[in-house]
């Protein structure tokens, strides 16, 4: 079975037992190096992970996975919220987190400018507006956004 294949095999088993946790599933990482694995499950809910949060869906999951046992290989298991510098994926993320501060890297030119450090003033279905220093903006597409994180504001 290939990684992608896996991995969507993974996230289709875990998914409806971390959402009936009142819980979203935001990503998963399954990696293998030197015969190890590791599978990182990284969690998020509107008013914020706690680790109980970790603890409870790490159990649920970890029980499930034994019996069902997709990975052909041992792997250590990892629960976590998605950090102060989440990264943005899905246009829900981005809509989720309207006036935060982001960081987003294009995959074309704007204006000759790939890297933009902006408050997020709009979340769109097809684009996100930034509020840049003195007073400007820039309009993004998705399709071009290679990566965007939250920014930590001191």
């Amino acid at each position: 079975m290939e990684k992608g294949e896996l991995k969507n095999k993974v996230q289709g088993l875990i998914e409806p037992v971390i959402n009936a946790l009142g819980i979203e599933l935001d990503d998963l990482e399954l990696n293998k190096m030197r015969g190890k694995g590791l599978l990182r499950v990284f969690i998020d809910k509107e008013e914020g992970i706690m680790i109980h949060d970790c603890e409870k869906v790490s159990r649920e999951i970890a029980a499930l996975l034994d019996v069902e046992d997709p990975i052909p290989y041992s792997y250590v298991l990892e629960v976590s919220s998605p950090g102060l510098e989440r990264p943005l994926r899905k246009p829900a993320d981005f809509k989720r987190y309207k006036g935060h501060t982001i960081r987003v890297v294009t995959t074309v030119p704007i204006d000759k400018q790939t890297l933009f450090v902006g408050k997020l003033s709009m979340a769109g279905d097809s684009e996100v507006i930034l509020d840049l220093p003195k007073n400007n903006k820039v309009t993004i597409p998705y399709e071009i956004i290679s990566r965007a994180r939250l920014e930590v504001e001191i």
